[in-house]
């Protein structure tokens, strides 16, 4: 029970500590932006800890923070292992290709209009599929090793970085067009130096999306079959052997690839379109 109350009194320490600093105006402060969030994780991790040791709860029903920590530091090969299979190899190879081929496809969309009213439905009608559906076909079509998730994650992200870099390349306004027309621009010098600048706030807002559902679609496939590594593969085994610390090691880990994926487009974008109001306002 005292690490039920130490847990419910760092709560409170840490909510007070937060409306005093809300108080005196340092959440616009760029450091205190991150110290905000990063103590509201750790106070999550305590209430966490707290509650699993004073309420005494089984392993098997939920393990503990603590638990989980042994378990990655005891099992970091596997972890590795599962990492490479699963993110550097299906999950990122697939984002790769999937929206490589999206912006391609865009710009065929955006020179016929007879694709533009043909794909773009059939492309909604495809990403409402779904995932438990595709996957099982894509791997036995591709095999059980990394191909046929890389396959399932080109076609998850495939129809959103889509739909994002059409719109973004409607989003330039007719003055802006008829103005390149009247200048003698051609259908390729206005798309580089007007259209495609103006979309690429649209086209990072596809890519920032992709970046969840391509690791979603690369553990969600090996469900259904994979090799004796990855990270699907680790889970489902160890939900069957009842080593939930595994299993949630695996979602840790899962989650701060996810996260520095993410981050990692969210930094290219800022760096790409500086030039937008949104970027501008933030410093």
């Amino acid at each position: 029970m005292s690490w039920l109350i130490f847990a419910l009194a760092f709560w409170a320490a840490a909510w007070g500590f937060n409306i005093w600093a809300s108080h005196q105006g340092f959440a616009r402060q760029r450091g205190w932006r991150l110290l905000i969030p990063g103590l509201f994780g750790v106070t999550l991790l305590v209430l966490w800890e707290g509650i699993v040791r004073g309420l005494e709860v089984p392993g098997v029903i939920l393990p503990a923070p603590s638990a989980i920590w042994e378990r990655i530091i005891d099992s970091l090969p596997v972890l590795w292992a599962d990492f490479a299979q699963t993110i550097l190899k299906g999950a990122l190879s697939g984002y790769l290709i999937g929206c490589g081929a999206a912006f391609l496809t865009a710009i065929l969309i955006d020179r016929s209009p007879f694709l533009q009213r043909g794909l773009l439905p059939v492309g909604n009608f495809v990403a409402a599929l779904p995932i438990v559906g595709i996957a099982p076909i894509l791997v036995m079509w591709f095999g059980f090793d990394w191909q046929s998730k890389a396959a399932v994650v080109v076609v998850m992200v495939f129809f959103p970085v889509l739909v994002n870099t059409v719109a973004g390349l409607a989003a330039s306004e007719r003055m802006q067009r008829d103005l390149m027309a009247t200048w003698g621009a051609s259908y390729w010098q206005g798309l580089f130096k007007l259209r495609l600048p103006a979309a690429m706030p649209f086209i990072f807002n596809g890519l920032k999306i992709a970046t969840t559902l391509a690791l979603i679609g690369a553990i969600v496939a090996e469900f259904f079959g994979s090799p004796i590594v990855g990270m699907g593969f680790r889970i489902s085994t160890a939900v069957g052997q009842l080593s939930l610390d595994m299993v949630w090691a695996e979602i840790a880990v899962a989650a701060l690839a996810g996260s520095a994926f993410y981050g990692l487009v969210a930094v290219i974008e800022k760096a790409v379109t500086f030039w937008h109001p949104s970027q501008r306002g933030r410093t």
